[in-house]
């Protein structure tokens, strides 16, 4: 993956900032960045591996710019929950969920777990709960994935929430589903296939037989690792 900071320079310039908006004069989260740096490298190379988009891609390389505001809020979800997943400090996550929710609008906590493969389109005003989630989830801005009575939803490969759109409750959704823009879904199922537009009290449901383009179709694309 071609990046646009060296690997230690990324965690430091992650750290940098996370001194800006929590001056305790702790360092510990710089440390755990430094350690954690190439598997959450690692996860987010992945991740954009499957993306067909000209951001995320050089020829046959796959791209992480930190200046890519879509790609840096990925890089810090996968930052906070690897530093979660490996038992680092509780404290050391929280500030890197809340660096993303200040610098991206993005409420997806450390806690949560988001498919290996997904993608954020400038995703401001989005909360993303803890649903259970399938790779090539595809969120715009101002969605919303939450429960209802304490009960969240299921979802299949390929979900699309398109701008405005939210999901809540006892849904189980099949695969290659799309909730239209401003539309909520709230305990109700889809089937594979579907295309939900409306809301609980006035809907349809149309077949949605095509996978967005954005995702790359071929498997096993090799992956290359600089920096």
């Amino acid at each position: 993956m071609i990046l646009s900071l060296p690997k230690t320079d990324l965690a430091d310039y992650t750290s940098a900032q996370l001194d800006v908006f929590f001056p305790d004069g702790d360092k510990n989260v710089q440390e755990a960045l430094r350690r954690h740096i190439d598997g959450i490298l690692d996860r987010t190379e992945y991740c954009f591996l499957k993306v067909e988009n000209r951001y995320f891609k050089d020829g046959g390389n796959t791209i992480f710019n930190h200046l890519n505001a879509d790609q840096y809020a990925m890089f810090l979800y996968f930052a906070a929950n690897t530093l979660y997943r490996e038992g680092e400090s509780i404290d050391d996550c929280t500030k890197i969920f809340q660096l993303n929710r200040a610098l991206h609008g993005i409420d997806a906590f450390y806690e949560v777990e988001l498919p290996d493969v997904f993608l954020f389109v400038h995703p401001i005003g989005t909360i993303l709960g803890r649903a259970e989630y399938a790779d090539y989830l595809l969120v715009y801005q101002r969605c919303s994935v939450g429960s209802n009575h304490d009960i969240y939803p299921r979802l299949g490969k390929h979900f699309c929430l398109h701008p405005g759109a939210a999901v809540l409750g006892d849904c189980h959704i099949g695969d290659n589903c799309k909730i239209s823009t401003g539309s909520l879904l709230m305990d109700h199922n889809l089937a594979d296939h579907s295309l939900y537009i409306g809301n609980p009290s006035a809907f349809e449901i149309k077949p949605s037989p095509n996978r967005h383009p954005i995702w790359v179709t071929a498997e096993g694309r090799q992956r290359r690792t600089s920096g």
